[in-house]
């Protein structure tokens, strides 16, 4: 609709990193916010974005378990995929679970 931010979830749990990239975007979209992906995962039930930001490396629930269980609930939001983590076998993992891309950090 015209008029209307898109709205997106980022799940970071690097908080300096998060507060950037909240500035970055924050003044052409709406941005929720998780530090963990156990957070991010309520979000993204509970919530309807137009994309998910999300980190892999994660205290608790990583990025991968996160996009597993969003995409068993048949949620089809477009995840990216923002990380430190860049060996071939991660990115192919993170595509195979749902990702959309997979942008190695740093960006």
């Amino acid at each position: 609709m015209e008029g209307e931010n898109m709205r997106l979830l980022v799940v970071e749990d690097n908080a300096s990193l998060l507060e950037s990239i909240v500035q970055i975007l924050r003044d052409e979209f709406e941005v929720d916010t998780a530090l963990n992906g156990e957070d991010g995962l309520f979000l993204a039930m509970q919530n309807i974005y137009d994309a998910i930001l999300l980190d892999v490396m994660m205290p608790g629930m990583d990025g991968f378990e996160v996009i597993q269980k969003i995409r068993d609930e048949r949620i089809e939001t477009p995840v990216l995929f923002l990380t430190a983590r860049d060996s071939l076998e991660d990115r192919v993992k993170g595509l195979d679970f749902g990702g959309d891309d997979y942008i190695v950090k740093p960006f």
